[in-house]
């Protein structure tokens, strides 16, 4: 069962049946698509997809998946799953643009990066970023993530795979935040 995980400022929560117009709302947002690398899904294919997190990924444990809480406001999107790309996991995050600039994407792929080592037990996980968004891959740098290669779509846009390692005391470990920070 996927669990609450608390950071500094964040609460990464479960998403409940009352989440949903929130994930339809951000990931219809256009500027979260263009940075994410996908096209603006219709709405109904969204709830679909909202559904489907309730009725069978968090049931059939396929992977975990929260909403991002500041306070009482909903602020964005995350995710550690099996990566179809190369033997691993992959992190997947997505903060609503009034939010951007806060430092709440470095605190959530923190977050993430503690899931994924202390409960997961994973020892690196991978983030897939737009070559042209230049602030996600400036944050994976400040993190300690490495370039493995480009994957190039088929319209020719193209993807840096990234890599970090996440176990405690490896070099690029990330961010400032100690062991005994709650997760």
């Amino acid at each position: 069962m996927t669990p609450v995980l608390r950071t500094e400022r964040l609460e990464f929560v479960p998403y409940r049946p009352e989440h949903e117009d929130h994930f339809v709302a951000l990931l219809r947002d256009e500027e979260v698509c263009r940075w994410m690398g996908q096209d603006r899904a219709p709405e109904p294919q969204l709830r679909e997809v909202f559904r489907a997190i309730l009725t069978d990924v968090y049931p059939e444990h396929w992977f975990d998946v929260w909403g991002l809480w500041l306070a009482d406001a909903y602020v964005g999107h995350a995710e550690v799953k099996p990566t179809g790309n190369v033997d691993g996991h992959e992190l997947i995050t997505a903060l609503a643009p009034a939010y951007w600039g806060r430092g709440l994407g470095g605190e959530t792929v923190r977050g993430l990066l503690r899931y994924a080592g202390d409960t997961l037990g994973l020892s690196e996980a991978y983030g897939m970023v737009g070559a042209e968004n230049t602030a996600s891959l400036a944050l994976c740098r400040r993190m300690g993530f490495r370039h493995v290669r480009d994957v190039v779509g088929d319209d020719g846009s193209v993807t840096k795979m990234m890599v970090i390692p996440v176990t405690e005391g490896a070099a690029g470990t990330p961010g400032t935040a100690s062991a005994g920070d709650p997760v």
